[in-house]
């Protein structure tokens, strides 16, 4: 694989933090609601059935995140709810991206090695300004012959990024954590793939991986220089 390859490569939890500012996010909101009976699991299980109901009108981000927030808040809270605690949930999803930019290990000399052999796209899925604003703050996008943010990442979504850029789909590998976004659908178009697991990826995000001869697994985002 010393040959040029295509690269595409996710940016959330593979280049950068994303999840965890989430996650403590979602804690906050379980402190704030307070419930008196519903344990910290339950409260989360319903958090996670909103966002995966309104994913397809919300969609991703902080801003959908916010909404999912008001909305869990309005089915479980035990006391009226008032403007001010809607406006606190949606000000715990703005802090969610008001969070220093944290880049994963490795990744600044890892895309440094790679992009001097090989073709990088950088294959983000979320809000347009949102993701945007990230790849602007990690400083990374000097390192990438593309940048594409896409609502989603779906099986349609790689097949058009191949056609749309002439790849070829035996060297195009998708580098990624998540494998609902980022491994299941390229190899299922017919791409190649990168699996590096994060230990926090976001539960939706988490099915089973398709075994296939196309998919590599790795530790550690700086082992892609053993392999490319």
């Amino acid at each position: 694989m010393r040959s040029r390859q295509h690269l595409v490569i996710d940016g959330d939890d593979t280049l950068w933090e994303n999840n965890v500012f989430f996650e403590d996010a979602a804690e906050a909101f379980i402190d704030f609601l307070d419930h008196s009976s519903l344990t910290r699991d339950q409260v989360r299980a319903a958090l996670d059935e909103v966002e995966r109901l309104n994913l397809a009108n919300h969609g991703y981000g902080s801003a959908a995140f916010g909404r999912n927030l008001q909305e869990t808040y309005g089915r479980l809270a035990e006391r009226d709810v008032q403007p001010a605690d809607l406006d606190h949930l949606m000000e715990l999803a703005r802090q969610v991206v008001a969070q220093p930019m944290q880049l994963r290990p490795g990744v600044e000399p890892t895309l440094s090695g790679l992009a001097s052999r090989h073709d990088l796209t950088l294959f983000t899925k979320g809000e347009e300004d949102e993701q945007s604003l990230k790849v602007e703050r990690s400083g990374l996008a000097g390192f990438f012959d593309r940048v594409i943010v896409t609502p989603e990442k779906d099986v349609a979504a790689y097949h058009g990024l191949v056609a749309q850029h002439g790849f070829d789909p035996g060297s195009t590998w998708m580098v990624g954590n998540s494998p609902k976004s980022d491994i299941n659908p390229p190899l299922a178009a017919g791409l190649r793939a990168v699996f590096i697991p994060h230990p926090r990826t976001w539960s939706l995000e988490v099915v089973d991986v398709i075994e296939s001869e196309r998919l590599l697994v790795l530790e550690r985002f700086d082992q892609l220089l053993d392999h490319f």
